[in-house]
């Protein structure tokens, strides 16, 4: 989406690859194994931490360790980077850890997963290749993506109900029922992409629209199984609704960089 030709700054790819892949979000998924170990004692007996594969206090400093790691590439990479980074890791130690442990509201936590997973990531590298801050147009449409990714992190929160209601998490699950949220992920889901769809044929970025616009109708038809049962059908709907979704992300970052046509 940053319009910058890749050879031009490739080393800032790379450093881009790795801060929003192995780094802050591996960091992000050690704080939070440590942090929900009782949980997933219950939930996934069989992660590294419950089962014993890791002992003692290694699964802290894993979390540590990757936050220092994260920090420091993340100041060579740039101030805007470093900058986004530094939030990225507030949000994913103040999820899981107290006191905020922000997981525990139905709300704020898929809030705080989407914008770090979804709309922090994108800016990280827009911000990287280009140097600068990102255009307007990126910041609202990996605003609205984010907004959606709000659906993904409720869905995420089905395989762990009975785990969430015995440790008093208040997922959306567990506070409306598992169908009612699987209808408010869908609805939160579907309505920000129909806004970047609208304003991608107002920029005249009308093949990019289309594109999107037939990988949301594939969705919708996704959704409609899904909603039969959710909770056997998430898995599914995972690997199939939601790589639209994020494929519907790539199309309009290629639209907006100037990679795909109008």
């Amino acid at each position: 989406s940053s319009g910058v030709p890749v050879a031009e700054r490739w080393p800032f790819l790379v450093a881009g690859v790795l801060l929003t892949g192995p780094l802050v979000c591996g960091t992000s998924q050690a704080v939070n194994d440590w942090f929900d170990r009782h949980v997933d004692a219950i939930n996934e007996p069989g992660r590294p931490i419950p089962s014993g594969r890791i002992a003692g206090a290694w699964g802290l400093w894993i979390a540590i360790a990757g936050t220092i790691l994260s920090l420091i590439v993340a100041w060579a990479t740039g101030p805007l980077v470093f900058g986004a980074t530094c939030l990225a890791l507030l949000c994913a130690w103040g999820y899981s850890a107290p006191p905020f442990r922000f997981k525990v509201s139905g709300v704020w936590g898929p809030a705080v997963v989407a914008l770090t997973y979804e709309g922090l990531t994108w800016f990280t590298g827009a911000a990287a290749m280009a140097g600068a801050w990102p255009d307007a147009a990126v910041l609202i449409v990996l605003g609205l993506y984010s907004l959606g990714a709000h659906g993904i992190m409720t869905l995420n929160d089905f395989k762990a109900v009975d785990g969430d209601r015995a440790t008093g998490l208040r997922s959306l699950p567990v506070v409306l029922g598992v169908d009612r949220a699987a209808r408010l992920a869908c609805i939160v889901m579907a309505l920000p992409q129909v806004a970047v769809i609208a304003l991608l044929v107002h920029w005249d970025h009308r093949l990019v629209g289309a594109i999107v616009a037939l990988l949301l109708a594939g969705q919708l038809l996704l959704m409609r199984r899904l909603l039969r049962d959710p909770l056997a059908h998430t898995p599914w709907y995972n690997a199939t609704g939601t790589s639209l979704y994020v494929l519907g992300m790539l199309a309009s970052a290629c639209g907006l960089g100037g990679v795909a046509g109008s």
